[in-house]
């Protein structure tokens, strides 16, 4: 099965602007995109990234990409290039590049997801916690995603109106995505890859003074 990492190469990560400088916020993007395709090449998988601008290798810091990993540069919106991708192969494993807690285990579970029948699924999905898709795994060729809104509401109803079986993967690894300064406390509490370690020698440390814990630069 292939898979698939969409990046947003270009002006990542717009939400955490209170806590990191552009240049950071690009830098730390690329970390979590190295995490997520070394999780996948860990978990057995060959990763096409699908890049919205040219990666220049030349400007990342090491470690580049790993190895056997590909980039397919398509500057449309993230719905468009996905469902292009579908169009042309089937099955498909798609993961966001900002998942730094997902693990090999979590992708393999996610993989083996099968319906009530004990069949493969023919849509698994793993759901972010704001009501997004985080991963999927799409068998159904004619099956195609929205990203927009609720898209996780959206997909199961997609996968409804195809009449393809569904299975939904309940998993912290796989649901936890970067986007709000307070989702870099989820890195600093239950990470312990690459993207803990930027983050801790950038200076970005807990903050529990107001009793729900976010983050604060040191």
């Amino acid at each position: 099965m292939r898979s698939l990492v969409p990046f947003a190469a270009v002006d990542p990560k717009t939400r955490l602007d209170s806590v990191l400088t552009a240049d950071e916020r690009a830098a730390f993007a690329r970390v979590l995109l190295r995490s997520v395709c070394a999780t996948l090449r860990e978990a057995g998988h060959e990763t096409t990234v699908l890049a919205t601008a040219p990666l220049d290798e030349a400007t990342l810091d090491e470690p580049a990409l790993p190895p056997d990993t590909s980039v397919v540069v398509d500057d449309r919106p993230l719905t468009a290039a996905v469902n292009d991708q579908l169009a042309a192969e089937t099955p498909t494993l798609i993961v966001m590049a900002d998942l730094p807690l997902a693990t090999p285990e979590s992708i393999r579970r996610l993989i083996a997801a099968s319906d009530d029948a004990g069949n493969d699924a023919d849509i698994a999905i793993a759901p972010g916690l704001g009501g997004g898709t985080n991963a999927l795994v799409v068998r159904e060729p004619a099956f195609r995603v929205d990203y927009h809104g609720a898209s996780y509401l959206d997909h199961r109803a997609a996968a409804a109106d195809l009449d393809a079986t569904v299975s939904v993967v309940d998993s912290r690894q796989l649901a936890t995505d970067i986007d709000e300064p307070g989702d870099l406390a989820e890195v600093l509490i239950h990470g312990d890859g690459p993207a803990r370690e930027w983050l801790i020698d950038a200076g970005v440390e807990l903050d529990t003074g107001d009793g729900r814990v976010g983050v604060r630069r040191s």
